[in-house]
């Protein structure tokens, strides 16, 4: 049986996750020295097994023992001292004990093993000491520690990687990001173990992006439900925002169970969520939800506390760029439509309507949720603007609440534009005026002037005209592609639509762009549409 590599993926179940070409050899190592590629691997935390179950250990280990059986512990104990064995962690490489290697060896004194054990590797890239106890691929008795990390990065250096989401070749340095993320979503979704208030055609994208190995996920249709299974197994219970009632909050309470709100993320899909377009793109908060100032949330602390190293605003230019080129909006892509002609002369302002009963409405409006009344607030503000009305998709298809009469918008509004992507819009407006709408950021990414009337996630950062009240937890001036790090990279979790792996957002907005974002219930669009157009005779 071949030996696992040093670098490999975790088990994603069903999908190709592999990150080597087999058969082949990479032509030359990595360009980094062994001193930066190690501190990389280190930051990031991956090799061998990283997704298992971390060991709960009190203090770091003086001293970490690999025997290769029960049987051999007897011998090795007695070849080490007294003092020694008394304060070993003994670690068994079976599979039914596996756990985090770096969850073992962080700050470690020292690891006894035999050099097939790749643990000896990982030792040497996390600068722990060694002792190697028999001859194998990874070191032998008497080699010195120099000696045992040019075995480990020969090691690392020698397979050929892959990108996982393209199956051509890329990079060690590429592979360790790649991983990096899996790993950062993997122990972000550690004790979620029940979920609630997930619909059915969007269960099983929700399974990918809380799935943990070792660690089933029960979807549950009754809060009380999950809050049960939570308490049992000492865990959290993941739960859409819209199923979180005062009456839930005690009760979790009561319980001693955390709640992870699960929302939609800001590049969601091509196609609306009111149609069953299941989402590639979520948003997991431990603290409270983005869209809601009444409390902090997590996006907020990462707004409000990151220090944004350049190499991740560079990214987030690069993104932010792709996504306007590409005219990617939450629900499309729309570069190819056109914009209505404007007026000459005229200043340009959009008007978004939202759902009227939506959450983001209800928690960041403050007060205000009527669309009517938000055009006329705008039109006193813009009295000689030229101003374009744009319904909600949502409930123009008949599906949510907020419909305005036509008559009513013309006479505050001089156009009501219901064709086309969002994105031509903004790429040919002055400004927008929104409440909590998410076109605003989309609107500030293509550098537009926006006013909010509202408190959303992106209102109070400098970078807005803000009506509504703002929480003293912000306050902090960010540069534009500083919120955009945080809003589109930091915060949300991606899945790839072509793979199904987690993944940056680069590949989603690569998918999307190059329309290559299936929707697995595509035959639910037409009746969905259908579905709308009843309701809204009905109405």
């Amino acid at each position: 049986m071949t030996s696992p590599l040093l670098l490999r993926a975790p088990p994603f179940p069903g999908l190709d996750a592999e990150i080597t070409i087999v058969g082949a050899a990479s032509e030359s190592p990595e360009d980094d020295d062994r001193a930066t590629l190690f501190a990389r691997i280190r930051a990031a935390r991956v090799g061998g097994a990283f997704w298992e179950r971390p060991a709960a250990l009190s203090r770091p280990a003086s001293i970490v023992l690999r025997p290769r059986s029960a049987d051999e512990a007897p011998a090795l104990a007695s070849g080490i001292g007294q003092q020694e064995a008394a304060e070993a962690l003994w670690v068994a490489p079976s599979r039914a004990d596996a756990v985090d290697p770096w969850s073992v060896l962080d700050e470690a004194g020292l690891l006894v093993a035999h050099g097939d054990d790749e643990w000896v590797a990982l030792a040497c890239i996390a600068g722990v000491p060694v002792r190697v106890l028999s001859s194998g691929r990874f070191g032998a008795p008497g080699d010195g520690q120099a000696e045992l990390e040019a075995t480990a990065l020969r090691a690392l250096a020698t397979p050929c990687y892959r990108d996982p989401f393209t199956g051509g070749a890329t990079t060690l340095s590429a592979t360790i990001t790649t991983l990096a993320e899996w790993r950062r979503i993997i122990d972000g979704n550690r004790g979620i173990v029940a979920a609630c208030g997930m619909a059915w055609w969007k269960r099983e994208e929700i399974r990918r992006f809380l799935w943990c190995p070792g660690q089933p996920l029960r979807i549950v249709s009754r809060p009380a439900r999950a809050l049960d299974l939570a308490a049992r197994h000492d865990g959290q219970v993941a739960i859409w925002p819209s199923r979180v009632s005062p009456a839930l909050l005690t009760a979790a309470e009561g319980k001693g169970v955390p709640l992870v709100r699960v929302e939609d993320g800001f590049v969601r899909s091509v196609g609306l969520g009111s149609n069953l377009v299941p989402p590639s793109s979520i948003v997991v908060d431990r603290q409270g939800i983005h869209f809601d100032p009444s409390g902090p949330s997590d996006l907020e602390t990462i707004l409000a506390t990151t220090r944004f190293a350049p190499e991740l605003i560079e990214r987030a230019r690069g993104l932010r760029e792709t996504i306007v080129a590409a005219g990617i909006s939450k629900y499309s892509t729309g570069a190819a439509s056109s914009a209505p002609p404007r007026q000459p002369g005229r200043r340009l302002v959009l008007v978004p309507a939202q759902v009227e009963d939506d959450m983001s409405v209800l928690a960041g409006g403050g007060g205000l949720h009527s669309n009517l009344e938000l055009l006329r607030r705008a039109r006193a503000l813009e009295p000689d603007a030229e101003i374009w009305f744009r319904p909600h998709p949502d409930v123009d298809a008949g599906h949510r609440k907020g419909a305005v009469p036509d008559g009513a918008v013309l006479q505050l509004a001089d156009r009501i534009v219901r064709e086309g992507g969002m994105a031509p819009l903004l790429d040919v407006v002055d400004a927008v005026h929104v409440l909590t709408s998410l076109t605003g950021f989309e609107a500030l990414m293509r550098g537009r002037a926006v006013t909010c009337h509202g408190t959303p996630f992106y209102a109070g950062w400098g970078l807005t005209r803000d009506l509504g009240a703002i929480p003293d937890r912000r306050g902090r001036a960010l540069t534009l592609d500083e919120l955009v790090a945080g809003v589109l990279i930091l915060y949300p979790r991606y899945l790839d639509p072509v793979t199904g792996l987690p993944c940056p957002p680069e590949v989603l907005v690569r998918r999307m762009a190059a329309n290559r974002a299936p929707n697995r219930l595509g035959w639910v669009a037409p009746l969905r549409r259908w579905q709308g157009r009843f309701m809204a005779m009905w109405r």
